[in-house]
């Protein structure tokens, strides 16, 4: 059975009479990338923050690393390492002095620490402008830095809240890897974002929360799938053989300005196979094929669409 580094059950939270979390169940193997998506107020932050104990739950129970959330949360601190949306680098010291400070914090033995310190600025990359103020370094440095940061006390669990946000997407790319290194080592990343492309790239599971429940969870795959709209286009140049496609494939939709039909399709290597076989048989050639299945933001839209609805009515 697969270690689980998160579970949470029946999570729920208030804030006066709005209802942030309102019960909801998580399951996160070790050594996996989780991503919570979500709109604006889903409760992505809030989730965060309740499992990393920095905010108490109304209701449910929750385990990090084995330790219970409400009865051991110091052991639950010890095992966890947190990156806020808001970066915790003090802009007045340097780079080194910011993970010297943290080391400090961890009560790692002098020479530990710098020894520590040394090795994660390498790492990220940090190491010529580890004697410049943290106030002169860019976005992206400013984001590596709060990574290494959360990394000096070695934790096999982090939560990332929204980490690329405000990063261009050279320093995005550049922060991916950087997770995907960390879980290559082993480390358990459970990440919020807004970004789908991220969560499509870096997950191995991603639950939409919507109105404080969970809407879907799954692979991305899985989640892909819940969305209706995959279709095959086939473009021809020439009019005869676009009557004859038409005729032939009678549950293709039409448009006849540009001699282009779309086909139903789940995108599957089969659904491919026997539409080719098909034309093959009929003598049928088409100028262009392209298979389009939906996205995660199809999938976003589509289970958030009445956050959206209920904004309009509001007006």
């Amino acid at each position: 059975m697969t270690d689980l580094a998160i579970t949470a059950n029946d999570l729920r939270k208030s804030y006066g009479d709005k209802t942030v979390l309102d019960g909801i169940d998580l399951r996160i193997p070790a050594g996996t990338v989780f991503a919570l998506l979500g709109p604006n107020g889903a409760g992505k932050t809030t989730t965060v923050r309740i499992l990393s104990t920095l905010a108490a739950a109304d209701g449910g129970r929750a385990q990090v690393a084995g330790h219970d959330i409400t009865t051991a949360p110091d052991a639950v601190r010890a095992a966890i390492g947190v990156t806020g949306q808001f970066s915790a680098v003090d802009h007045l010291i340097t780079g080194e002095e910011n993970m010297l400070l943290m080391a400090d914090l961890h009560h790692l033995p002098r020479h530990q620490g710098r020894r520590t310190a040394a090795e994660l600025l390498e790492r990220f990359d940090l190491t010529d402008a580890a004697k410049n103020p943290a106030a002169t370094y860019s976005g992206g440095m400013k984001r590596r830095l709060d990574i290494a940061m959360t990394l000096v006390g070695d934790p096999r669990i982090i939560f990332l809240d929204e980490p690329t946000t405000g990063l261009d997407p050279r320093a995005r790319h550049t922060m991916w890897q950087i997770i995907r290194t960390l879980v290559a080592d082993g480390v358990t990343v459970l990440l919020t974002t807004q970004y789908l492309e991220e969560a499509d790239q870096l997950a191995d599971r991603i639950a939409v929360l919507h109105n404080g429940r969970i809407a879907a969870e799954g692979t991305p795959e899985e989640l892909k799938r819940l969305v209706p709209g995959g279709h095959i286009r086939l473009r021809f140049t020439d009019p005869t053989t676009y009557q004859a496609a038409a005729t032939t494939l009678r549950r293709s939709t039409r448009d006849d300005d540009t001699l282009t039909l779309h086909l139903p399709s789940d995108g599957s290597q089969r659904d491919l196979r026997t539409l080719l076989d098909h034309l093959d048989t009929s003598g049928i050639e088409a100028d262009e094929l392209s298979v389009h299945t939906p996205d995660l933001d199809d999938v976003f839209f589509a289970l958030t669409a009445d956050t959206d609805r209920s904004k309009e009515n509001a007006r």
